[in-house]
Order: structure tokens, then C-alpha cells, then sequence
């Protein structure tokens, strides 16, 4: 690793506010701080201001796209531009990457089945169980399930696999958060976390072996919790990190108070991956509007993660 964090910035859908954004954070981040690289459709980055000059580009561009206006045809070069950042963090040639959105319509229409970043990295990295976490205004947010319509989530959770979650994120928020012996509350599925069984077993049937396991593993997990309280208690510094059972139960909290700025990061994997929190915002495309502040706490994050990474004795395999 270099004396300077080597950083990868996919563009994401050309057509969306990717290339904006990462155009914001060629701008703002200091030479001094990290070394850039640019993976996917230079062209749009260039057309959004994006300043190029010694920057490093790696130009992944499989149908020309005008902002706002999202084609299909550019899906091979947008999923292409992730896959080669995440292959050149594996082989040690950058630290990390950082990545723009993409549409999960056009990914699909253009005939690739990921439901998003998060599952396309778990494949092309080979190791590892990829977990999604939020970060932002005082909360960190991890998810048991995460891309899958509300009704299949009672049955895609197991004991194990909420086990397995929270000892990833144990394992991350230590090596890389620098967090030492971090608590994690863990939310119920059911509104009060099941009543005792009135509202639901899956807390006592499911949720709660899964934190017994975990607790055998040194991780300080706690729950099940009642949902609709527990968020300001993580927030109040009780906790250090929250486990939410589904998608919007964990990020509509986090995003509530922290929306433009929050930042995603990927666990459990043998790379440092952060990303936006916000989508393709095709609607504003092009028209200059576009919020840059969570691509830059996303780079920042992404520093202060692979420096960490770097004091833990490098990247895991």
C-alpha cells in the first residue's frame, strides 16, 4: 500500500447523477490525501466537470447515454467498471473503492440479475459474506436481509444467518471502525419485538438463539429490541451499532436525520467498499443539482477505513 490511501471511484449509470458527483469529489479531495482512480464512463465525468488532469482513469463505456436518459445498453460497462475496481483491491493495486449508484432497472433490463452492488461484489470477490451497513449522524446500521420484498423476510432469517451477520460486524467495526469491543443492539421483527408471542415468534423462535450463538462468539450483541425506541438509544450512545432485520426498518431511521450525507459501507468482505446512499436521481440528471455530500463522507469514510485496514495488519483474505 502506498504512503497515500489509493482510492477507486466507480461513475456508476452514466446517465444518473454518478457522474456528477464523482466529478464534485475529484474537486474537493486533496491530492495530499488520496490517490484517485476513476473506473467506468470517463467521457460523462469530463462532461460534469470532472477535473482529469493526473487523475488515473479507467474507461469502461459500452453505449453512449445523455444524462437523465438511461439506456440499457450501458449496463455491461457500468457492471464491467465495478467488477475491475473490486478486482484491483483484491490484487492489492488500490485500497479501497468508492462507488456511485447504479439503477437496478437498467442493470436488470440490460440482462444482469443483481439486485445491487452489495450482491455483485460478494460474487466477484469470492470470500466472504457481504453485509450492508449504514453510517451516518451518530448511527451504524447493519441489515439481516436486505434487497427482497417485505413478505419473504420472515422466511429468509435463520438463526444462523443473523448469527453470522453479527459476528461480521463485530469483526469489521473492531479491524476497521477502530471500535474496541463493540455493543450491538439487535432490532425484533415483530412491532414489540412480538409481545411475548402476541405479535409474532420470530423473535423468540429465531432472533433470540441468534444473539445466544453470537455471545458464544465474544460479540456484545443484546435483544431483541422493540424497533420504534431502540434507534434513539443507538443514537444517545448506548450502542455502538444497530442490527435491523429488514431494509427499511433499519435505513428509514438512519436516513431520517442523515439523508445526503450517510454513507454505505460493505462488511464482511476482503476489500473496503463504501458507497452513496442515495440512487441514480435520473429526474436531475445533468441539470446541476445534484448533492455531492455523501460521495464525499463516502471517500472520506473510505480513508479512514483502509488506513484502519492498514494498522490491522492489511487486507484479509
Amino acid at each position: 500500500m502506498s504512503a497515500r490511501p489509493r482510492i477507486a471511484l466507480s461513475v456508476g449509470d452514466p446517465a444518473g447523477i454518478g457522474p456528477e458527483v464523482v466529478a464534485a469529489a475529484l474537486r474537493a479531495i486533496p491530492a495530499a490525501d488520496a490517490e484517485l482512480f476513476v473506473y467506468g464512463d470517463i467521457d460523462a465525468v469530463r462532461r460534469a466537470g470532472g477535473v482529469l488532469d493526473g487523475i488515473a482513469t479507467r474507461t469502461f463505456a459500452s453505449a453512449s447515454v445523455r444524462p437523465g436518459r438511461p439506456d440499457p445498453a450501458a449496463a455491461a460497462g457500468v457492471i464491467a467498471s465495478i467488477q475491475a475496481a473490486a478486482r484491483d483491491c483484491l490484487s492489492g493495486a488500490l485500497d479501497a473503492m468508492v462507488t456511485a449508484p447504479i439503477s437496478k432497472e437498467v442493470i436488470a433490463a440490460g440482462g444482469f440479475a443483481y439486485p445491487g452492488h452489495t450482491e455483485l461484489l460478494e460474487e466477484t470477490c469470492g470470500a466472504g459474506r457481504a453485509v450492508m451497513l449504514l453510517v451516518g449522524r451518530g448511527l451504524r446500521v447493519g441489515l439481516a436481509t436486505i434487497h427482497c420484498a417485505l413478505r419473504e423476510v420472515p422466511d429468509r432469517l435463520s438463526s444462523a444467518g443473523i448469527a453470522e451477520v453479527l459476528v461480521i460486524m463485530h469483526a469489521d467495526l473492531e479491524r476497521r471502525f477502530g471500535l474496541r469491543a463493540p455493543r450491538i443492539a439487535v432490532c425484533g421483527l415483530n412491532p414489540h419485538a412480538g409481545e411475548a408471542g402476541r405479535f409474532g415468534d420470530e423473535e423468540t423462535r429465531v432472533i433470540a438463539p441468534a444473539l445466544a450463538a453470537a455471545r458464544a462468539r465474544g460479540v456484545a450483541a443484546s435483544g431483541p429490541y422493540a424497533a420504534d425506541s431502540l434507534f434513539h438509544r443507538a443514537v444517545s450512545g448506548e450502542f455502538e451499532a444497530v442490527l435491523a432485520m429488514y431494509h427499511d426498518q433499519g435505513l428509514g431511521p438512519l436516513k431520517t436525520p442523515a439523508f445526503g450525507e450517510a454513507v454505505n459501507v460493505t462488511l464482511g468482505l476482503p476489500i473496503v467498499r463504501t458507497s452513496v446512499d442515495h440512487g441514480t436521481a435520473f429526474d436531475i440528471a445533468g441539470q446541476g443539482r445534484a448533492d455531492a455530500g455523501s460521495m464525499l463522507e463516502a471517500v472520506r469514510l473510505a480513508l479512514e477505513l483502509s488506513r484502519n485496514e492498514k494498522q490491522a495488519g492489511g487486507v484479509r483474505t
